[in-house]
C-alpha cells in the first residue's frame, strides 16, 4: 500500500509552499530506503529556489538537511535496517560507475545526471499527488515532508541517542562548513583563520577549524547574535563588521600580518 503524508510542496518561484497531500510507494524499490523523517533544516538554497534564483522544476518538495528513522529497505540494501536512526546525504553514490569504484564517489555519474535533477537514480520520480501528477524531491531527498525514498547510499546510520535536530543538519551545514576548513582549506595547528559570515556554514567552518587546533580564529558578522554563537562554536575573536572597519580590526587582531586561511560563508 502507498504510504500517504502532508509535505510543504514548491509550486512556483515568489509563491508560498503549499502543504499538499502525497504519497510514495509503500514497498521501496531494491537497492532503496523509505525514511519517516523526524527533522529537517532549511537552508540558503532553499531559499534560492524559492525566490527563482534557481531554475527548478514544479511541483517539488523543497528541504535537502534530514534526519529520520528507516521504516522499511527496499531488496538488496545491507547498510541499514527498520528502526536505523539515518542522516540523509544529498550527495550519495551508485558504487557502481567509474567514479566510484575508482575512489571518487563524490563525482558519481548517476547523482549528476539524477540526483541533481531531483530524480531518483532511475531518473524517475517517487512522489505523486492524488492526482497522480509527479512531484520532484528536491537534491532527491524533498525533506519537507513527513517521509522520503532515497538510495541506500543517503542513508547513513547514525547511534540511537543522537538528536535528530542536530543530525539533520550534518546533511549540508556541518559537513559544507567543516569540509571547507578541515578538507578544502587544509588548516593547520598554527593557523590563523578569518570566516566571513556566521550562518549555518560559517559556523561550522569555525568548528572545523577549532577542532584541527587552528592558532587563532576571528569570526565576522554584522550580527551580535551570531557573532555570539561563532564563541560558543570555537571563534577566538569575532568582529562585527558594521560597527567596526574590518580591514582595521583584521591587522589589529594579526598584528599586521593579516590570516593564513579566509572561508567566506555569507548567507547562509
Amino acid at each position: 500500500m502507498p504510504v500517504e503524508f502532508d509535505a510543504a510542496v514548491f509550486t512556483a518561484p515568489g509563491a508560498p509552499l503549499t502543504v499538499e497531500r502525497v504519497s510514495l510507494p509503500g514497498t521501496p524499490p531494491p537497492g532503496e530506503v523509505l525514511v519517516r523523517l523526524k527533522a529537517s533544516g532549511v537552508c540558503h538554497s532553499d531559499l534560492h529556489v524559492l525566490a527563482g534564483e534557481w531554475d527548478a522544476p514544479a511541483p517539488m518538495i523543497l528541504g535537502h538537511e534530514g534526519a529520520g528513522i528507516v521504516e522499511t529497505v527496499g531488496e538488496g540494501v545491507k547498510t541499514v535496517a527498520k528502526g536505523d536512526h539515518v542522516v540523509l546525504s544529498w550527495t550519495p553514490s551508485c558504487r557502481r560507475c567509474r567514479y566510484c569504484v575508482s575512489g571518487r564517489p563524490v563525482l558519481c555519474d548517476l547523482v549528476s545526471q539524477h540526483s541533481a535533477n531531483h530524480l531518483s537514480f532511475d531518473g524517475r520520480t517517487r512522489v505523486t499527488t492524488p492526482g497522480d501528477r509527479d512531484v520532484y524531491s528536491f537534491a532527491g531527498l524533498g525533506t519537507f515532508g513527513q517521509y522520503t525514498l532515497v538510495p541506500e547510499s543517503a542513508a547513513i546510520a547514525i547511534r540511537a541517542d543522537a538528536p535528530f535536530e542536530q543530525a539533520a543538519l550534518i546533511g549540508c551545514a556541518v559537513t559544507t562548513g567543516v569540509g571547507a576548513a578541515v578538507n578544502t582549506a587544509k588548516v593547520r595547528p598554527s593557523d590563523t583563520v578569518l570566516v566571513l559570515g556566521c550562518g549555518g556554514v560559517g559556523l561550522n567552518a569555525i568548528q572545523g577549524a577549532r577542532l584541527v587546533g587552528a592558532r587563532k580564529i576571528i569570526a565576522a558578522d554584522i550580527s551580535d547574535e551570531k557573532l555570539a554563537q561563532a564563541r560558543v562554536f570555537g571563534a577566538t575573536e569575532v568582529v562585527n563588521s558594521e560597527r567596526e572597519n574590518f580591514a582595521d580590526r583584521v591587522c589589529q587582531l594579526t598584528d599586521g600580518r593579516g590570516v593564513d586561511v579566509a572561508i567566506s560563508a555569507p548567507h547562509r
